[in-house]
């Protein structure tokens, strides 16, 4: 375990933390895209996506080493 994971691990394990992270899943993960969705809004998303599951990757590798 690096030591940026720890740090990771301590920055979202808080109560603040752990509201931050819920609301940027809902916003990113959890968030859906309609039919009408451009190929833009469409990247845009999944790179949205992809940059929150790296913090609770982080933040999972920080917590169980």
């Amino acid at each position: 375990m690096s030591e940026i994971e720890k740090q990771y691990a301590r920055a979202f394990q808080t109560p603040s933390g752990r509201a931050v992270l819920k609301h940027l899943r809902q916003i990113t993960i959890e968030r859906t895209l309609g039919p009408n969705a451009t190929d833009a809004e469409l990247r845009w998303a999944e790179a949205n996506r992809s940059f929150v599951r790296q913090i609770e990757m982080m933040v999972a590798r920080g917590t169980n080493g």
